[in-house]
This record gives C-alpha cells, structure tokens and sequence, in this order.
C-alpha cells in the first residue's frame, strides 16, 4: 500500500512549498523548523504539558512545511537505523499513539523534579523523552517536537537545560533515542547511557546560566 503523505508521482512527502525533490525539501525543512524552534524558545508555548500539548509544539514548527503539522499520523511507519543494522524502531501503531503517548506525559507529570538529585533528574527526563519519542506520533519531526517540548517542560520545572548542546549534536541524540528505545519482541536490547550522558550534561550546563 502506498504511504499516502507521499505524492503519487514521487516517494516525497507532500508539503505546502510543492518541493518534490527530498533532499530540497530536507534543507528547506531544517531552516524553516529551526527558525520555529528559536521562536518557541524565546516566547515558550504554553499548555498543560498532555498530549494536545505536544501536538501544538509539532503544529507551530511545521506549520508552514506540512498541512497536516500537529496531527498524528495514520499510518504504520519504520525507519532503518544504521546503528540496528537497518532495523526500524518498533514504533506505536496508529489507534494507540494518543494512549501510549499520554501513558508517558501522564508519568512524566507526577514526578517530583525538585526533589531529585542531579542523576534523578537526568535519567527519569531522559527515560520520559526516550519513551515519548519511541510513540513516534508524527509522520516527519517527532525528534524535534519532542525534544522541544521536553526542553520546556524542564526549563519550567527548574531544569534549565542547555538546547544548543542537542543542536550541535543532532545525529548524536538521534542515535541516541533510537540505542534507547531498541525493544523488540525478540528481547530488550536498550543502551541508554548515551541519552542519560547528553541529557545530564545539557543539565549541568543549563544550570549555569
């Protein structure tokens, strides 16, 4: 069955700048949600930190790319990891991405951040984000929405966090997130110290400013 975000004529997802060329639409992608991204960081989004939260974090940085920014996706998707061996992350099916994802922010909001030490905090945020991300609720951005959204919820509950340390590393965090969620039916084959190393860092610096 043909994805239907794709164009009939091309494996390209349909965007509002009518770009069906990939790598073109990758470029122009990456200035127009980094552009978004800066925005949201300077003026923050507000919300109750839930699902429809996270849906409005994806809305408002790829609102002016893709008709669809901010709505979940509905269809199976996989993605080959280099580091899996080209495996894809087994990622939420449609009907449950609103449930598995809740199931995360539901946690994620009744922890007491404050009264976690230093390594508490980094691995619980970055236990949340990994499984967060692992629902994967978007067709195209997930890693950046939730790593935005995350990034708020932190700066709010006294975790400042150092977002530049993500940026400057993008394809260290994503292979990060996907060595952190690798779980498949055969077993449980996770390495999340990468996640838990650059989550704590981001931490340490963040409080400095």
């Amino acid at each position: 069955m043909r994805d239907p975000y794709f164009y009939d004529d091309c494996d390209v997802l349909q965007n509002k700048l009518g770009i069906k060329n990939e790598k073109l639409l990758e470029e122009a992608e990456v200035d127009i949600s980094c552009n978004a991204i800066y925005e949201i960081t300077t003026l923050s989004l507000r919300g109750n930190y839930d699902f429809d939260h996270l849906c409005k974090f994806h809305a408002y940085i790829f609102k002016d790319i893709y008709e669809w920014a901010g709505q979940w996706r509905t269809v199976l998707i996989e993605k080959a990891e280099a580091i899996l061996g080209y495996m894809s992350i087994e990622y939420a099916k449609p009907d449950l991405i609103e449930k598995e994802a809740t199931i995360v922010l539901d946690r994620m909001n009744s922890i007491k951040w404050q009264e976690l030490s230093l390594d508490g905090q980094a691995m619980e945020l970055s236990a949340c984000m990994a499984d967060l991300w692992k629902v994967h609720p978007f067709r195209e951005g997930n890693t950046r929405a939730v790593i935005t959204f995350i990034c708020q919820y932190a700066d709010e509950k006294g975790m400042q966090m150092d977002r530049q340390l993500f940026e400057k590393n993008a394809a260290y965090m994503r292979n990060a997130l996907v060595a952190a969620t690798a779980i498949f039916e055969e077993g449980d084959f996770r390495k999340c110290d990468y996640l838990l190393d650059i989550v704590k860092e981001s931490i340490k610096r963040g409080s400095k400013f």
